[in-house]
């Protein structure tokens, strides 16, 4: 966020919208991520899915799913 803040030479309240917005958007990332895996937990993988192998298949389309946003601004 600082190297992005310095590149795009915001000024102090610019740096700080775009630093709290930044942060807004992580927390969300990670609350649709833990939901994510929370019902992962609940449901029926097969045994060599199960844990981290599932996790990263999620993260994967997730990050998909976010390039979708990538061409919006």
């Amino acid at each position: 966020v600082a190297i992005l803040t310095i590149q795009k030479e915001f000024n102090l309240v610019e740096g700080v919208i775009f630093a709290v917005a930044n942060a807004i958007g992580f927390g969300l990332a990670l609350l649709l991520f833990a939901g994510i895996r929370e019902h992962l937990d609940l449901q029926d993988v097969p045994k060599g899915l199960k844990g981290t192998p599932i996790a990263l298949i999620s993260a994967g389309i997730l990050a998909m799913a976010f390039m979708g946003f990538s061409g919006l601004v």
